[in-house]
Order: C-alpha cells, then structure tokens, then sequence
C-alpha cells in the first residue's frame, strides 16, 4: 500500500483540561483507507464480543479482534481474552501508528461495527493490564462516526468526528478523568473498522 501522510498539526488537545487526546484526521487518502478496510475485513479472526452485565453473559453482534506480541491476556466487560499473533496487516498499520505519534505499542483491541445500530457506550480504558497513563492509538476505516467524550465529574462533553482513514491519540491522565463512548448512529448503514494500538505491562 502507498505512502503514509503524516499529519501537519498533531499538538491541538481536544480535552479543555484533566486529559490530553489529539486529532490528526485523515493519514490515509480515501484509496488507501479502504484497501486497509477490505484488508482487515478479511483477515482478522473476528468474533462477537461478549461481556458479563448484571449476572448475565452478553453477545453482541458487533465484532472483536485481540492481537499482540505475546499471547496477552485482556480482562474488560469480565470476559478475558487471549491476544492472538500480529498479522501482516496489523504489523503495517502498527509501524505507521508507531511512526506517527512517536509511541510503541504490543497490543491491539479491534472493533467492527456492521453499521450505525452497533456502538460503545461510556467507558474508560484502565484495566490493569493497560501501561497506567500510556498512550492509545486509535485508526479508524470506514463509516465516519461521531466519538464522545464525558468528564467523569463535571459532566462536559466533548465530541470529535472519526473520519475515514483517520487517527486519534489519547494519552496521559484522560482515562483516569474521562469517559468515551462511540454512540448510535441510525443513518449510518456502511462498516467502520476501528483500531487501537495500546500497551498490556503485565
């Protein structure tokens, strides 16, 4: 696949304050995102996510991939999972996260929704296994779908349009301070793959 556009401007914080989470846009052309999409949607082992909720165990039709440098176990929703080997695929698009935000990473969690019923309701990214303050690298390829965040105190929100091809960085203190969510979109019929590259540190 062709070349990778670095963002110009990348030091921007979306948050007002307690986090920090930067947008660069679109760092693959339209082309490239989708050969990336149909990639993916081919190669990646998914299966439906499940999780625990009250009491109960939970399948949902959106789709999981967990992948990583070593066999990772991965507790979230009270499901443990165990990472599966990077593909060709993942190992590219890793290189590029890593190239671009100046971070490692040797895990990704991935996401597929079929279309805008499927979504994520508010959460933060600290489990235990997660490097406590490090970064998570987020691609997305596909549908443009809204992403919100909640400031687990104040309640302010702050939502940033996930573009095709795009990438988002959250860091530092913002899992600690802020929920994110990926809500329903009813008009959304396409895909949208989602990526995020993070570190397991135990």
């Amino acid at each position: 696949m062709s070349a990778f556009q670095f963002p110009s401007d990348f030091h921007q914080n979306c948050l007002p304050f307690d986090g920090i989470v930067r947008y660069a846009g679109p760092v693959f052309n339209a082309t490239e995102a989708d050969l990336y999409r149909l990639a993916l949607l081919d190669s990646i082992e998914w299966r439906n996510d499940e999780m625990i909720m009250f009491g109960k165990q939970i399948v949902t039709s959106r789709k999981v991939g967990w992948y990583g440098d070593q066999p990772f176990c991965y507790t979230y929703s009270k499901i443990a999972r165990l990472a599966l080997p990077w593909t060709p695929v993942l190992l590219e698009l890793k290189l590029k996260a890593e190239i671009c935000t100046g971070e490692t990473y040797n895990s990704c969690l991935l996401n597929l929704y079929h279309n805008g019923n499927e979504g994520m309701g508010w959460h933060t990214d600290n489990e235990p296994e997660l490097k406590k303050e490090g970064a998570i690298c987020s691609l997305s390829f596909g549908a443009e779908r809204k992403f919100s965040f909640k400031h687990k105190n104040t309640g302010e929100k702050v939502d940033i349009l996930l573009e095709n091809g795009s990438l988002l960085l959250m860091e530092g203190p913002t899992q600690a301070h802020w929920l994110h969510r990926l809500p329903p979109a009813r008009k959304v019929r396409e895909p949208r793959i989602n990526l995020t590259f993070r570190t397991i540190s135990r």
